[in-house]
């Protein structure tokens, strides 16, 4: 079965175990394995808009960040007390500030992670939370692109927007209560004009810039991470049925919805009858499809990929379905060549 992990969270598997499924299959691994057995999979999705070639691109790591970037961003997060560190080639964190012989693990409120092209600040989450004033989404662009040129960012980068909202819980009368506290926008990076994928509009494990305000317009949090690429290869885009190939072969990951009811849907969607691909979107992610990086090592490679919007037709309903594939011909053949496992 391919194992491809998205960093951002959990993905329903297109599980490749060529075993009969029982009707009343309990795991993901048996539903999985039932996925388009009888199915009738068609492409309706158009492929002329498509690039016929891709480049695959080699991550320059680490990257340093200079030190008018390091110390802007001190300067943004308010952490000026705290001192200007000098460009780390390694791991550098700025704990947060707990009283001597605190109990429990402390958490980072600043990081730069030269390993990965990363570096983040977030404000801590214990201080007061008042609703006042944050500002509106336009708002929240305009100051966001006002300041990215002190993290090393231009606007002629940043060309696509995803806006998010920071919930957080406090203590109201000894209950819990959830608060509207920032609102933040995420600017994927782009390669060629392809933006790099996150599954979440915020853009956790992407490369990209975001930043989030609060009350007044005040910085709570960014993050940039931006390596230096150089381009490795370049690869003939897959073909309609090489693309079907994948979905016969479970060689592709179906995104869950992040909600209840999940395993529920991937239950159902073992019983369609037919399987229409109606849009094929190519995205940039740091890593080679169907193989993640191990031991917490950053990804020497961004490759791009596609995302599937598909509707499943059940004779009488049907139901949306995205899905991750390779779009690369050449990923297609590496991954039909690797053997399922049970």
């Amino acid at each position: 079965m391919l194992i491809f992990v998205m960093k951002f969270a959990l993905l329903f598997l297109i599980g490749g175990f060529g075993l009969p499924t029982p009707v009343n299959a309990q795991s993901w691994q048996e539903v999985s394995s039932h996925l388009f057995t009888n199915t009738v999979i068609a492409l309706q999705a158009s492929t002329s808009q498509l690039p016929k070639t891709l480049w695959i691109y080699r991550r320059s790591l680490p990257h340093v960040f200079p030190a008018t970037v390091i110390s802007n961003a001190i300067v943004l997060g308010s952490l000026q007390d705290r001192g200007f560190p000098r460009p780390p080639t390694k791991d550098f964190y700025i704990p947060k500030q707990e009283p001597a012989n605190w109990p429990a693990g402390i958490p980072t409120i600043f990081g730069i992670l030269p390993r990965d092209g990363y570096l983040y600040y977030a404000m801590p989450d214990d201080l007061p939370v008042s609703q006042a004033k944050i500002p509106d989404d336009e708002t929240v662009a305009r100051l966001a692109i006002k300041y990215a040129p002190q993290l090393g960012l231009y606007p002629s980068m940043l060309t696509e927007r995803k806006f998010y909202t920071h919930w957080c819980e406090t203590d109201q009368k000894n209950q819990t209560v959830t608060n509207f506290c920032g609102r933040g926008v995420f600017f994927p990076r782009h390669l060629d004009g392809i933006p790099f994928f996150s599954a979440s509009d915020d853009g956790e494990s992407a490369e990209g810039f975001s930043m989030e305000f609060g009350e007044h317009g005040k910085i709570q949090a960014f993050s940039v991470r931006w390596s230096e690429v150089k381009h490795y290869k370049r690869e003939q885009i897959a073909s309609s049925a090489e693309i079907i190939r994948c979905l016969r072969a479970h060689k592709a990951v179906i995104l869950p919805k992040f909600a209840e009811g999940d395993f529920d849907r991937l239950r159902k969607l073992a019983t369609a009858m037919r399987f229409t691909i109606t849009k094929i979107t190519p995205y940039y992610e740091e890593s080679i499809f169907g193989e993640p990086p191990t031991d917490d090592v950053p990804a020497q490679f961004a490759t791009p990929f596609a995302e599937l919007e598909a509707v499943a037709d059940f004779g009488n309903s049907n139901m949306p379905v995205k899905v991750l594939s390779p779009i690369l011909s050449s990923e297609v053949r590496r991954l039909l060549l690797m053997k399922n496992t049970k």
